[in-house]
């Protein structure tokens, strides 16, 4: 009796060890609507549950719409009130955190989070990683950063960007190592993408079936460079009055951007949508995507257009040129050049087969590259030490 209960409580022993998880925290400013928040999201809803404790970290309050999707869902999202200017509570806070729930991992998005928690973890065991998610426009070279960076650098496990634009800015604006840094693209859950078309949504919308559609999706911010693509439309609509662009986002531009439309006179040809959960149902009746910003790392909505087999026209920017293949899965022009982007359009909508094959090499390119899996893949091999 002795020995198989002996036996009986090594398997259990044996059990308990393989399942330990590492707790693995992702430190954000919060988790609103953005392209940063939305990686994080699908990292978090795609991290394997059976090896890992997932948790989030907000400097922040409050937490956002993806932050309140993922709370429902049972995460743990804590937010702290960070005070302006460095606020060392936060670091106290961080560190008792990691302390106190036995954290392996801290993945840090964007520079002022991965500052903070590495401050809050130094010394600790907790690995640190940084991501790097996107760039300002322009780029500028800081001194106290290029003298800061070096020595964050030694405390630093990993960093990532998202793109090989975004590790040169690294390089050259923030002074990491090159060595150091390695560039893992964004990943989208592309369930929703799935969906056959929606027949009656352009009706929905109170548009013809003949209606071609433009269409881009965004923060209504002057670096996404919106007001490109409303210039833009005045002659698209002179060869195909029947054409609309649709605009998906909100954000402090969009005021500007209905009264530039009303001085154009086009309020009759552009939808404003203000933020929508339901994007998917949109990318099902465009007929092209657009992005004319100033700056990306790699965009989720390049990645959403792909996903749902768009052909698009984007702007020569950041990390746009690594996922858009020029004259193979759309076509990139120069950043606020208004007439090589119509140039581009009405090539397309004179071309349709073009655009059909266009859109079906954007989804088999999705596919190799730019997968949730894939990515989740990648972040995991380096919560494991083996990237």
């Amino acid at each position: 009796m002795g020995r198989e209960l002996g036996q009986i409580g090594c398997a259990y022993f044996l059990e308990s060890v393989e399942t330990v998880k590492k707790h693995i925290v992702h430190l954000t400013f919060n988790m609103g609507m953005g392209g940063a928040e939305q990686v994080i999201y699908n990292l978090v809803e795609h991290t394997d549950k059976t090896r890992y404790i997932v948790s989030i970290l907000c400097l922040e309050e409050p937490v956002g719409a993806f932050g309140k999707q993922l709370i429902e869902k049972g995460i743990q999202i804590v937010s702290f009130r960070r005070k302006p200017g460095f606020d060392w509570s936060v670091v106290r806070d961080i560190r008792h955190f990691l302390k106190h729930h036995d954290v392996a991992v801290l993945h840090c998005h964007q520079y002022t989070p991965y500052v903070y928690g590495l401050s809050a973890a130094v010394f600790m065991s907790t690995k640190v990683i940084f991501t790097e998610h996107g760039r300002f426009f322009p780029d500028v070279r800081r001194p106290k950063r290029v003298l800061l960076n070096p020595l964050l650098n030694c405390f630093t496990a990993y960093i990532t960007a998202i793109s090989s634009a975004t590790k040169d800015a690294l390089i050259q604006y923030e002074n990491f190592p090159a060595k150091k840094i390695k560039v893992i693209y964004n990943g989208l859950d592309d369930t929703r993408y799935l969906l056959p078309p929606e027949t009656d949504f352009k009706k929905e919308l109170g548009l013809p079936e003949s209606a071609r559609m433009l269409g881009t999706v965004g923060r209504l911010d002057p670096i996404k460079n919106q007001k490109m693509m409303i210039k833009a439309l005045r002659h698209i609509r002179a060869s195909y009055p029947e054409t609309v662009l649709v605009i998906i986002g909100d954000g402090p531009e969009r005021h500007h951007l209905e009264s530039f439309v009303s001085e154009l006179e086009l309020s009759s040809h552009v939808i404003f949508t203000g933020f929508r959960e339901d994007v998917h149902r949109y990318f099902s009746v465009m007929d092209l995507f657009l992005l004319t910003s100033f700056s990306e790392g790699t965009a989720m909505t390049i990645l959403e257009a792909m996903a749902s087999s768009l052909p698009m026209v984007v702007t020569d920017v950041g990390g746009n040129p690594e996922i858009v293949q020029e004259g193979e899965t759309g076509f990139v022009v120069p950043s606020d050049d208004e007439k090589s982007l119509v140039d581009r359009i009405l090539y397309l909508f004179e071309n349709p087969d073009m655009m059909n094959k266009m859109g079906q090499a954007g989804r088999a390119r999705f596919d190799e590259y730019f997968t949730v899996d894939k990515m989740v893949h990648a972040y995991e091999e380096m919560y494991e030490g083996s990237a």
